[in-house]
């Protein structure tokens, strides 16, 4: 049997290039819109992904002037998604730094039941100080401990999910019995962030445990992908680092006594696609020259953890930035903008017109043929197991790439052609995690 590429869908309102909204075409309040992002999971059903994706952070990010500003929160809009879709995959990301494990896990359980076993959990930390005040507390922490107090999340997580053995459920009208009390166990946990009695008040849902998703690229981040992650979403701007990611983290899936092939490594991707490669490319200068410079320049400079005015918009960056272990933010990310930057010698307007289509991602301008082309490079290159497609434009962005691009990968053997199962882990080619008669390890590996 073939090997065959995961593509996931990452929706964001009017798209992922920053000033796709003011497109004629865009609709400015999609961010709010359910039908909106009904409609695009259709579409992407329709070319058979296997999930949509949805960022989250618990806090207003940047300047309201700059793009559409406030996000519904994902595991309320997968509920939505579900009742609008049958087959595709539903993941939503929530942060283990500002929530506790007894409810992250029942909200995600529920999910997995609305939608009949469609659900995963992108498993994210959070940067920044600003979410932090919205917890009462003055600043983020460490990311040592954020990251500490994520794997124990994690662990609380999956006992709560096996806190109900699959039988437990009689239903039987005859006796009066609804359900068997032994079958059912509190599961105790004292550790070191979190003490949870348990059990669920939920029977465990047709996944067992919903898929778990990380994206952060640290080496705190990879550690935890390798321990627990069934897909990683992450950023690579060339193949040879991309390669090396890949290698890197299934080399420590491996010797964690994992399968390396049960994780699955999606780099994102920005796709502008026209007819013709020139075509593509004044589609994507279109969209850069509506970005407002002076909005993207102070969202730069706060992840650079420097002033707005040291960033001269024709100037390189400055030599003198702060080192990667003097960040307690999004490391991963800070260190691909800088390498990103310096190694093409790009000027910050420059900088900014990149970042501008996708945060750091790889973004690439051309007809379907060429996006193929690309994707299946490093496919086959050995650097990603499939991709996390991010339409710089939606929903027009999507259409086309689910239209013309999905078809050619299906010629080419490299993508499914219908659904073969129902859940989210069939799609991932993943078992269902056995049930809490057995150890945790077992569970999760």
């Amino acid at each position: 049997m073939s090997r065959h590429l995961h593509l996931n869908a990452f929706l964001m309102s009017t798209g992922h290039h920053e000033a796709s909204w003011r497109l004629p075409e865009s609709n400015p309040v999609a961010n709010t819109d359910v039908a909106h992002y009904q409609n695009l999971a259709r579409i992407a059903e329709r070319g058979k992904f296997d999930s949509v994706f949805f960022a989250d952070s618990p806090q207003l990010i940047g300047d309201i002037g700059r793009r559409p500003a406030g996000a519904l929160e994902p595991t309320v809009l997968l509920t939505a998604i579900a009742a609008a879709t049958s087959r595709i995959g539903l993941i939503a990301t929530a942060s283990t730094t500002y929530n506790d494990p007894y409810n992250l896990a029942r909200r995600f359980a529920s999910v997995d039941h609305v939608s009949g076993g469609r659900a995963g959990w992108n498993v994210v930390t959070t940067a920044g100080p600003d979410a932090a005040k919205n917890f009462n507390l003055a600043d983020q922490p460490a990311h040592a401990e954020r990251y500490d107090r994520a794997a124990e999340f994690l662990e609380v997580a999956y006992k709560l999910w096996d806190s109900w053995e699959d039988d437990a459920t009689l239903a039987d009208k005859e006796s009066g019995v609804w359900g068997d009390n032994a079958k059912v166990q509190p599961i105790e946990h004292v550790g070191r962030h979190f003490q949870v009695h348990g059990a669920l008040n939920l029977p465990r849902s047709p996944q067992g445990h919903p898929l778990i998703v990380q994206a952060g690229s640290s080496e705190d981040g990879k550690g935890l992908a390798a321990r627990y992650a069934e897909a990683v979403f992450t950023a690579q701007q060339t193949l040879e680092d991309a390669q090396a990611f890949y290698s890197d983290l299934k080399a420590r899936t491996a010797a964690l006594g994992r399968d390396p092939s049960t994780l699955k490594i999606l780099p994102g991707i920005v796709p502008v696609i026209a007819d013709t490669e020139a075509e593509a490319i004044r589609l994507e200068r279109e969209l850069d020259d509506l970005i407002k410079p002076e909005y993207a320049r102070q969202q730069l400079a706060k992840t650079l953890r420097v002033k707005p005015e040291d960033l001269p918009l024709d100037q390189q960056l400055p030599a003198d930035l702060p080192d990667e272990d003097e960040i307690e933010g999004a490391k991963s990310r800070y260190t691909l903008i800088v390498t990103l930057a310096r190694r093409e010698k790009l000027t910050v307007r420059q900088l900014i017109g990149r970042l501008g289509g996708g945060r750091g991602h790889r973004t690439f301008s051309g007809t379907p043929e060429q996006v193929a082309d690309a994707i299946q490079e490093w496919f086959d290159a050995g650097a990603a197991d499939g991709f996390n497609i991010m339409p710089a434009v939606l929903p027009s962005g999507l259409e086309v790439f689910t239209d013309q691009v999905v078809p050619i990968l299906q010629s080419r053997d490299l993508f499914r052609t219908d659904y073969t199962g129902t859940t989210l882990r069939d799609h991932y080619g993943l078992a269902r995690p056995a049930g809490r008669t057995k150890s945790l390890q077992e569970a999760v590996g």
